[in-house]
């Protein structure tokens, strides 16, 4: 069973950025695709960017194209979400998962991810 801790949300202006952290702890995600998605009050959990951990394919929303990049560090078990030019809509709790299949080809599926990490908060004011 692999468990998966998120960090590095927090409080910034419109147009700042910050970096997210997805560290997996346990059975290795070597194989897996690892995706990120947030959700706001009130609204569903939405896919925000994956990238498959051996393969470095990356997948990204259409309203997080450009500013948002994800990436990992197979050293470190860890999954990074950069998020630059923030903007007050981008404002969500933020989550990562693992794709329960080692065939990820940019499902964006909440459903097909599993081993969810307790989140991290970002909130851009304007």
């Amino acid at each position: 069973q692999v468990q998966l801790v998120e960090s590095g949300g927090g409080l910034v202006q419109a147009g700042g950025s910050l970096k997210l952290l997805c560290v997996a702890f346990g059975r290795t995600c070597r194989s897996y695709a690892v995706g990120w998605f947030r959700q706001a009050p009130g609204q569903e959990r939405e896919f925000v960017a994956a990238i498959h951990w051996s393969e470095s394919r990356t997948y990204y929303a259409d309203s997080v194209k450009g500013r948002f990049t994800v990436s990992r560090d197979n050293a470190k078990n860890t999954v990074y979400l950069q998020l630059n030019s923030l903007k007050p809509e981008d404002t969500a709790a933020y989550y990562c998962a693992v794709h329960r299949s080692g065939s990820y080809s940019g499902s964006r599926h909440p459903a097909e991810f599993g081993s969810w990490g307790q989140g991290t908060q970002v909130t851009v004011s304007s």
